[in-house]
């Protein structure tokens, strides 16, 4: 397996590209992100799906610089699929070859199926929920796939995208002619397929939950994971829909987006009500990682193993002290012993466990602030198979891990995403003890821990630093 890859996705909106690197075996971290929105499909659905010169053109200048980035970070491998756009095109083996041979990079053109399980095996992977609805509105078609315990069961391909119902339809202003269009693309889907919660895959979707995220003004802002309900943007979704492009902008549509926002927001609208969804989950994953993934975890029935994390992986591979110390052991042992005394849920103990695995990471930094680094690092760095909530507590911990009490205004500020205050203050209390006693010395295993009437007994050989922590 290479070290460093990079995957283009040829869409019919952009192109886009990004670079991997593995730090072990199934841990990897983004290096690198590019896109441009060359609009490759612009004027090709009125025109029998023939992509046009200028639109050919321009894809290939993203290209030819793509390929320059790969070479500057010195990448092993270079995965490049196309889509919707050149899949419908007549002309497709023309662009193809020329890439070929001009800037060396092979294009392999994926069906819909294959890109909706791309789609899906992303999700299932690096989003927190075993089993989801992932959605991929994209500018020629939308993608459907359907997984249950991180395996996709069912996919499904719809020509419904963005630039082709603005071509089609709504640069002729004929948005009933939209709306039967895609009703009719829906007989494609079983009548079974019903589903409470979507999984937002693309650039529509991404648009929308950004939009969301920033009109609720959220504490936390991290797109993948981020979730609404579909009941609390109804007004929003539908003032979108009958904005005018002033109207759009002072709804906080961008620029690139003014012209196809109101045609996946259609498609969008009309798929929550056909399959009864009433949430959207946001992912900030897609085809590219699919596509990684597929290669990366080719031996593994494209799934991680059980209970593994790729994100707590990477950043343990990057940032890890070089002593090794049996925490985990330790803190293991400790919280079964003392989390009923402290009226702690067991549901939070894998969560104390990552908080002290990831403790120590500041230290590569800086050793006096290092608590500091590592709170960045973590809420910025832990982006795969985390909630948003997960995530904010893991943080928190490690934030406060020396602190006797957690501060009160960042319990106020993550107050929707941390558990209950007398929980949080047991499990930082719980670090805390627990990095007294073992953060600095390996016991080898000769201690013995009780609880004898509503006391913590500790029996170890070295004790003399711990008592001085512990007054």
């Amino acid at each position: 397996m290479a070290k460093r890859t990079a995957v283009i996705d040829i869409g019919s909106n952009s192109v886009r590209m990004v670079i991997y690197e593995r730090t072990s075996r199934f841990a990897f971290h983004l290096l690198h992100e590019a896109k441009s929105r060359v609009r490759i499909s612009e004027n090709a659905y009125e025109n029998g799906g023939e992509l046009q010169k200028e639109a050919l053109d321009r894809a290939y200048e993203a290209l030819k610089e793509f390929t320059l980035i790969i070479q500057s970070y010195q990448v092993n491998k270079t995965l490049c699929v196309a889509t919707s756009a050149l899949r419908d095109a007549p002309n497709q083996k023309t662009f193809i070859n020329r890439i070929k041979r001009e800037l060396n990079l092979s294009i392999k053109i994926i069906s819909g199926e294959r890109e909706a399980y791309l789609g899906g095996i992303a999700a299932a992977n690096l989003l927190h929920l075993n089993s989801g609805l992932a959605i991929d509105i994209g500018g020629g078609s939308t993608e459907i796939a359907y997984y249950e315990d991180k395996k996709v069961l069912q996919t499904y391909s719809l020509d419904l995208g963005t630039v082709r119902l603005k071509e089609l339809f709504f640069d002729n202003y004929d948005i009933e002619g939209a709306k039967e269009y895609i009703l009719q693309e829906f007989k494609k889907l079983p009548d079974t397929l019903q589903q409470k919660s979507i999984i937002g895959i693309g650039g529509t979707l991404r648009a929308l939950s950004k939009m969301v995220m920033d009109k609720e003004e959220v504490a936390f802002k991290k797109l993948h994971g981020f979730s609404f309900k579909v009941d609390t943007v109804e007004e929003y979704f539908d003032a979108l829909l009958k904005a005018d492009e002033a109207g759009l902008r002072s709804l906080g549509v961008k620029e690139e987006r003014l012209d196809v926002i109101q045609p996946g927001l259609l498609i969008l609208s009309l798929l929550i009500e056909r399959i009864g969804a009433t949430k959207i989950i946001a992912s900030g994953v897609g085809v590219r990682e699919g596509l990684f993934l597929s290669d990366l975890l080719r031996s593994q029935h494209d799934r991680f193993p059980h209970n593994y994390n790729p994100s707590i992986r990477s950043i343990l591979d990057r940032f890890s002290p070089k002593t090794k110390l049996p925490l985990n052991n330790y803190a293991a042992k400790l919280f079964d012993l003392c989390a009923q005394e402290l009226h702690v849920d067991v549901k939070y103990r894998e969560h104390f466990l990552h908080s002290i695995r990831l403790s120590q990471i500041g230290k590569e930094i800086d050793f006096y602030e290092a608590h500091r680094h590592a709170y960045y690092l973590l809420l910025n760095g832990l982006n795969y198979g985390l909630s948003h909530k997960e995530t904010v507590l893991i943080a928190t911990l490690v934030r406060y891990q020396r602190k006797k009490q957690l501060v009160p205004s960042h319990l106020q500020k993550y107050n929707n995403y941390l558990p209950l205050e007398e929980t949080c203050h047991a499990l930082s209390f719980l670090m805390r003890i627990t990095l007294d006693l073992f953060g600095d010395l390996d016991h080898k295993n000769k201690i013995e821990m009780e609880i004898k009437e509503g006391k913590l007994l500790l029996r170890m050989e070295h004790d003399y630093l711990i008592k001085e922590k512990l007054k």
